[in-house]
């Protein structure tokens, strides 16, 4: 009887190992494309068009490479000489993308992750600002006076990044310096009055104000309020203006800083 699987079909390809081929490169071709579609779905809204298509194709005919190279012995096919040829040119290639492929990494992680997104305002590297662009290689961010700084998404991954529009409220601390001659009790009422008749200061968190330190020239007070992250920046600079204007109109005095001389006359005299 004639195994037929082990019939050659042309040199040393049986057609088993035909078959199996075919089978490997159908399989090959299903998984790239549900891969691709899947991808596609979950990051349409994430990347732009051209590089959401550009990473998709790399991923699908990554896939059908590496089946190839696996069933090319099968086929008879000797890729001994362009292994070695291929091999050479891939590391004079990985040394020279190596950040990219890393910034294209960090990419998809950030994406994934989403520890930033368009709009926020962040700090990272030094970097203040808020966040125009984030694309699969690198995140723009324009700085508070108008620069634009492209920052590498690998960088962006393994950095400290502090959001500060991930919260939906955000604290501001003020420290301000009563005379030792002002009646603090007053001066404390004056603030609460202008803290609470503010339309943005939260309820809860509640707002905190406390004598913080008796100091060389003043009794330093403490104030502590939370308000919505998008009014933070406009309540702060309104707060403190509030304050000074409370505090001239009722006669508590904010001093210079001061001394006294002791010229210790008395010591003299006696």
């Amino acid at each position: 009887m004639i195994d037929l699987l082990n019939i050659n079909i042309y040199g040393d390809v049986t057609l088993y190992n035909f078959l199996f081929a075919v089978l490997v490169t159908f399989i090959a071709v299903l998984l790239a494309r549900i891969i691709t579609r899947n991808l596609r779905r979950v990051l349409t809204d994430k990347l732009k068009k051209d590089q959401l298509e550009l990473l998709l194709k790399s991923i699908y005919f990554g896939i059908l490479l590496i089946a190839f190279l696996s069933i090319s012995p099968l086929l008879g096919i000797n890729l001994s000489g362009l292994l070695v040829a291929g091999g050479i040119l891939g590391i004079i290639i990985g040394f020279a993308s190596q950040s990219v492929v890393s910034n294209l990494v960090s990419g998809i992680f950030l994406l994934a992750e989403k520890p930033v997104k368009i709009g926020d305002q962040i700090e990272v590297e030094g970097v203040r600002g808020i966040v125009e662009d984030v694309n699969i290689l690198s995140t723009i961010i324009r700085t508070y006076d108008g620069l634009y700084v492209r920052v590498p998404n690998d960088k962006l991954f393994a950095s400290n990044i502090v959001n500060f529009s991930a919260n939906v409220a955000r604290r501001f601390e003020y420290v301000v310096g009563i005379s030792y001659r002002s009646d603090i009790n007053k001066a404390i009422e004056l603030i609460k009055k202008v803290i609470e008749d503010h339309p943005f200061v939260l309820k809860n968190p509640e707002p905190l104000i406390f004598v913080d330190e008796l100091g060389e020239s003043s009794v330093n007070v403490s104030i502590r309020a939370w308000t919505p992250t998008s009014e933070w920046f406009n309540v702060r600079i309104e707060l403190l203006q509030k304050i000074k204007e409370s505090f001239d109109e009722n006669g508590i005095e904010i001093p210079f800083p001061q001394r006294v001389i002791w010229f210790g006359e008395d010591e003299k005299e006696s």
